[in-house]
């Protein structure tokens, strides 16, 4: 009787773990030392999150930022399970999923990424949407439809969190009310963008002028209802009435992993050593969110899009090389800069050298993104629709 290949187990589907799947399908394997490759989600769709955005402007649709698992990897040797691992057996290596049945790994990879925090101030959980998800997405686009329909003289809207989504959303946001939107967002730091270089500051901060959204920096949350927000400022708090509450402050791992008997840190964080494998446990990799990911500096790597994008290359690599006997490679991050999206036909990109804005931006953030897109016929239909869409919308 022949013996079981191998089996790798990469537990969810985004930027860390399908990159982590498909790239392993490039590397040459001995037919003996060949894997089974199973890819566990709980949605149906890959989530291209850094183009979520456009969904709220509908400059793109579902389809192009969020094409089915089963098309992306229609071709491959990649089993997918769409389904929630409900917790995992270390010992015995063994998957529990939501279905009761459960999967055996030789090598796991960890890539569920991590959940927005919203039990922190009252009423967010009830009140507030988050912005991680297709279906957070979905919510706000109902919101917003039902808002509009109403024909009011001004829908207003408070984001909550300076960050890259906060601004990237009031901007987009912003495009699409135009003047009955009365935008607010809400930083508890000194200014917004604090880790930004300063030339996207700058643009970001005219963009948000222009576009007359109002900042209220050093302040802090206190309550959200179902149509006010209570914001603290030196002391006084105010409560403000507003239309909709966007929440898009922290990043919190998910339960499941708190519950894992994997050391940590103080922050609930996975310990991984430089080659991406668990402290302590060399068959088990986490990347992402999830995972204490430190550069050469020992600074801690911030856990975005673009680290999980290049962590999936090691990972692959490093899961390859323990299975063919070949030496593990140390992560080296590699810093290419940012991009973000200001309004419709307008984004800045500042890296390498290289700075840029306004449209000239906008379309070098779209050609990379297209870049990044998970296959090539993927990239090839949505590129082929972006150079029609101006023809069929000008012609319908």
């Amino acid at each position: 009787m022949s013996e079981q290949p191998l089996r790798i187990c990469i537990v969810g589907g985004g930027f860390g773990g399908l990159y982590t799947a498909l790239r392993l399908t490039q590397f040459r394997w001995e037919e003996e030392q060949t894997p089974e490759i199973i890819l566990i989600d709980k949605s149906d769709r890959f989530l291209f999150t850094p183009l979520l955005y456009e969904l709220i402007t509908e400059e793109m649709q579902t389809w192009e930022i969020a094409p089915p698992y089963e098309e992306i990897l229609a071709g491959t040797a990649i089993r997918f399970h769409q389904g929630c691992v409900t917790d995992i057996d270390i010992e015995n290596q063994q998957l529990q999923l939501d279905n009761h049945n459960s999967l055996h790994y030789d090598r796991l990879v960890l890539a569920m990424g991590g959940k927005t925090p919203l039990d922190n101030f009252s009423g967010v959980k009830d009140y507030a949407i988050p912005f991680r998800t297709l279906e957070d997405a979905y919510r706000i686009k109902e919101r917003l439809r039902l808002l509009e329909e109403k024909e009011a003289e001004k829908i207003r809207i408070a984001i909550v969190g300076g960050g890259y989504s906060g601004v990237e959303l009031a901007c987009k946001l912003a495009d699409r009310l135009g003047d009955i939107g009365r935008i607010r967002l809400i930083e508890r730091g000194e200014k917004i963008l604090s880790t930004s270089p300063e030339f996207n500051q700058e643009v970001a901060e005219n963009a948000l002028e222009s576009r007359r959204v109002f900042i209220d920096l050093e302040t802090e949350v206190t309550q959200v209802t179902s149509d006010s927000i209570s914001l603290a400022y030196k002391g006084k708090i105010d409560t403000i009435p507003v239309d909709l509450v966007l929440w898009t402050v922290g990043t919190q791992v998910i339960d499941m992993v708190n519950h894992l008997p994997l050391p940590k840190t103080s922050k609930g964080l996975l310990k991984i050593n430089p080659h991406l494998q668990v402290v302590d446990h060399p068959n088990i990799f986490a990347l992402g969110d999830l995972a204490a990911c430190y550069d050469e500096s020992k600074n801690l790597i911030p856990a975005t899009a673009q680290t999980a994008f290049q962590q999936s290359d090691y990972c692959a690599w490093n899961l390859w090389a323990s299975i063919t006997y070949r030496p593990l490679l140390p992560f080296a991050y590699q810093p290419l800069g940012e991009m973000m999206a200001l309004g419709v036909d307008n984004a800045t990109l500042s890296g390498l050298g290289i700075n840029l804005d306004g449209p000239l931006g906008y379309m070098a953030r779209r050609l990379i993104y297209l870049y990044r897109l998970p296959t090539l016929k993927h990239q090839l239909n949505v590129g082929i629709n972006w150079i029609t869409k101006p023809l069929t919308d000008f012609f319908s």
